[in-house]
């Protein structure tokens, strides 16, 4: 009986593979087939929601264990990964409410994209997003669970853009992914961090061992997992993401954004709730985290103009208050927290388009701002508080200038000397000539046949002919009192233009990157 939690996250992976296939092959093209590909979709999520009703009512009457092992994936050395699922707890009761909001919100979307040119594109991620979302809740192991972390973004960027010929779409999409990819970083940071001081990559596991860890140890492992939960949940200041993730069609907003995704960041700090007990000042970076975003949150939303970006604030005020909850330890009331926030908010972004209608000609009253300060917070709060711009100029223009600069020192210097498809020895005789051409010798001539010589040994004589001679010509006989000085002041310049390149914040931050991977 316990077997069959393995068909929860397989049944909709199956189903978005037959759309796939049937539109590679043709059958699934066009209305006409609409029907049968909402069919498909459909009928994975009536028999998931089943079997995880099924596996809630069982773990309510105490006949259900905790945790299945179902194979062994990957074995290698000490590492070994399991193909593991929870088959009990609050993760079984997060599949049970997610699986009727998307029963709700698949069928909500037949109507929507009624003759929509991508209507079977569409369901085909939403089946796949369904997937990776019960891999993230049940599975019982790091690996399982970034695996399902990983796909359900992929599915998020596929449908930010589903409007792909628009450019806002599609830069909007990129964006987001952009940004997610550094909680995903941090998130595989702490997986390696557990595996390497630990042992173990399996949850129940990390939560029992921790104890034998030091407190910066400890401290480290759930800081990366905190970060990646706060770029997850859309926490300050990387907020400003879910707005930016508004160009999906509604039914997607409604089920990554309001019922579902969004919500993973909690839902992990959840699941280590016994790391996060014994770290206080993780717990009091959660409060803080929380409480800031709740509160940029409900002065940005004051000013909004369009229904979807005020309902993304008031998701990320709720998330904020979650993370609240689980920094002072309310575990129980952070979970009920998110299942009506969940039911909540799916319904508000589902009735978005009809309120647009509804109220649609309707004049918006402007407020009454008689202080200047209540003007300048108007003002800020109308662009969000810059955080986007901020953000942009502060981590993403530094990373971006060193990966320029790192592509010139490629080009301009370890390229020409190493060379493409010659060797090494190649390219340094090449370097040599070059050298040599500059000063003036005439080592390749019939004038030194010696210096010439052929292979890599007459190379290497011509080249350090050729430097011996440099040396010997500015700074002999033309005198050390005049070339030492003036050789002196170039290297002090280089030097100082050195120093300040160094001391711009992208070179820092390479530094400390450089640090940590060899401090690991």
């Amino acid at each position: 009986m316990e077997l069959l939690i393995i068909f929860i996250p397989l049944l909709p992976a199956l189903a978005a593979l037959c759309i796939g296939l049937g539109q590679i092959s043709g059958l699934l093209y066009g209305v006409r087939t609409q029907a049968i590909t909402f069919h498909l979709a459909c009928s994975s999520i009536y028999l998931t929601t089943f079997l995880s009703l099924l596996f809630l009512w069982k773990g309510v009457n105490g006949q259900q264990a905790g945790e299945i092992h179902v194979a062994t994936w990957l074995a290698s050395g000490t590492f070994t990964v399991d193909v593991s699922f929870y088959t009990g707890g609050f993760n079984i009761l997060l599949s049970s409410l997610f699986s009727l909001l998307f029963v709700v919100i698949f069928r909500f979307s037949r109507n929507y994209l009624h003759s929509e040119p991508g209507f079977h594109r569409f369901f085909l991620l939403l089946s796949l997003f369904a997937s990776a979302m019960y891999l993230l809740l049940l599975s019982a192991n790091v690996l399982g669970t970034f695996f399902g972390w990983e796909l359900a973004g992929l599915c998020s960027f596929l449908l930010i853009a589903f409007a792909w010929h628009r450019e806002n779409a599609s830069r909007n999409a990129y964006k987001v992914f952009i940004v997610n990819r550094v909680g995903d970083a941090f998130f595989i940071l702490g997986a390696i961090l557990c595996f390497s001081w630990l042992g173990t990559i399996n949850w129940t596991e990390i939560n029992a061992s921790i104890n034998l860890l030091s407190p910066g140890q400890a401290s480290l492992i759930a800081f990366c997992f905190v970060l990646a939960a706060m770029v997850k949940s859309a926490q300050f200041p990387f907020t400003w993401w879910l707005n930016r993730s508004m160009e999906g069609p509604t039914p997607s907003s409604a089920v990554f954004y309001g019922a579902v995704m969004v919500h993973a960041g909690v839902f992990l700090l959840i699941l280590l709730a016994p790391v996060l007990e014994q770290l206080p000042l993780i717990s009091a970076l959660l409060v803080l985290v929380g409480l800031v975003t709740f509160a940029y949150s409900i002065l940005s939303t004051q000013t909004q103009v369009d229904v979807k970006s005020s309902l993304g604030l008031a998701t990320t005020a709720q998330l904020g208050l979650m993370f609240v909850s689980c920094g002072f330890g309310f575990w129980q009331f952070a979970l009920v927290h998110l299942c009506a926030h969940s039911i909540v908010r799916s319904y508000l972004y589902l009735t978005a388009p009809s309120i647009l209608h509804n109220v649609h000609g309707n004049p918006v009253q402007p407020a009454t701002l008689q202080h200047p300060l209540l003007r300048r917070l108007s003002l800020a709060s109308l662009h969000n508080f810059w955080l986007e711009e901020s953000m942009q100029q502060g981590v993403s223009q530094p990373c971006l200038n060193l990966a320029k600069d790192f592509s010139n020192i490629d080009d301009n210097l370890v390229d020409p000397v190493m060379g493409f498809p010659t060797s090494i020895v190649h390219s340094s005789a090449n370097f040599a000539f070059r050298e040599e051409q500059k000063i003036g010798a005439r080592l390749d001539t019939g004038e030194n046949i010696f210096s010439s010589g052929s292979g890599l040994a007459g190379k290497l004589t011509a080249w350090t002919a050729a430097l011996s001679g440099w040396f010997e010509h500015h700074f002999v006989l033309k005198g050390v009192e005049k070339n030492l000085p003036e050789a002196g002041r170039r290297l002090g310049y280089i030097a100082n233009h050195l120093e300040q390149i160094l001391l711009q914040p992208r070179y820092l931050l390479a530094f400390i990157l450089i640090t940590l991977m060899f401090t690991f």
